[in-house]
């Protein structure tokens, strides 16, 4: 094999495994550093911390790779996914479940270095993220399970933190979830009319014309969860003020997706990466500020 094409097949597996666009590791990261910065108050275990971020990246990717290979007979039939490699014949999908199994290895081997009971929810984790994918043919909640698999991170990181998992974490886990639901619909937006067309399920096409409205609404109730957060844990005022950034960034995305334009909705999925950033940064003042 050619220097040249043992580059191409990186490359395609760089591209498969969406780590090419950081904006998912981003998304994803936020709420298990959430869950880090108060489980630990604020102090972190250094190895947990490094332990957690890897497996966020690892995770996402294989997720990306998994799900390019349960949507390979459908991606060629919508506009954004059609060049993706498994799609575009680029990558076989016997490859895809290679790297799948190397990605889910890799981060079994880190979570190898913390403790039981962390080990255990890593099983949990590996289910949830490779069933994911399958799961927009059976129902019309996919994003909703979205943030059940990729939420799963915040459980893991007071456990590792910690070594059990308080009423906190369960209180912030559900806010993810609703987050994932929120903003994945958000993303399932641009996709609506393909995913119409050739039998896709989202949370976008369940609720129809009122989809903002209802988005809306579940916005109101994460910035509401996250209070309870602060609130159980005696967070002091920077807390609140990342939340209240939070809740003008959701402002600003029902806005975006106002008029349902496809790029506009894209860029309100997008957006969520300053919501998720907000929030941390509120975390660590919080902590830091007296």
């Amino acid at each position: 094999m050619t220097r040249s094409i043992i580059t191409d097949r990186i490359k395609q597996y760089w591209i498969l495994a969406r780590f090419d666009r950081p904006i998912g590791i981003l998304i994803l990261l936020w709420p298990a550093l959430w869950a880090l910065w108060i489980a630990s108050q604020g102090k972190p275990d250094l190895l947990v911390l490094i332990v957690i971020c890897l497996g966020v990246v690892l995770m996402r990717a294989a997720g990306c790779v998994i799900n390019d290979y349960a949507d390979r007979n459908f991606d060629p039939h919508v506009e954004r996914t059609k060049q993706r490699p498994i799609a575009a014949g680029k990558v076989k999908p016997q490859e895809a479940l290679i790297l799948f199994t190397i990605l889910c290895l890799c981060a079994f081997g880190l979570v190898l270095l913390l403790n039981v009971y962390t080990i255990i929810l890593s099983f949990v984790a590996a289910f949830l993220a490779a069933s994911y994918p399958f799961m927009k043919r059976y129902t019309h909640l996919p994003q909703a399970y979205l943030g059940i698999s990729f939420g799963w991170a915040v459980l893991m990181a007071f456990s590792a933190q910690l070594n059990h998992i308080p009423a906190v974490a369960w209180i912030m886990y559900l806010a993810v979830i609703l987050w994932a639901l929120v903003y994945d619909t958000m993303y399932a937006m641009v996709d609506k009319d393909d995913d119409m067309k050739i039998g896709i399920k989202s949370t976008a096409i369940l609720f129809g014309d009122k989809e903002r409205e209802i988005m809306g609404a579940l916005q109101v109730i994460i910035l509401g969860l996250m209070i309870i957060v602060g609130q159980m844990q005696q967070l002091n005022w920077p807390y609140y003020v990342g939340i209240l950034v939070a809740a003008v960034l959701s402002g600003y995305q029902q806005k975006l997706i106002f008029h349902r334009v496809k790029q506009l909705c894209f860029k309100a999925f997008l957006n969520n990466n300053w919501f998720g950033l907000a929030i941390f940064a509120g975390l660590v003042m919080a902590y830091l500020v007296p």
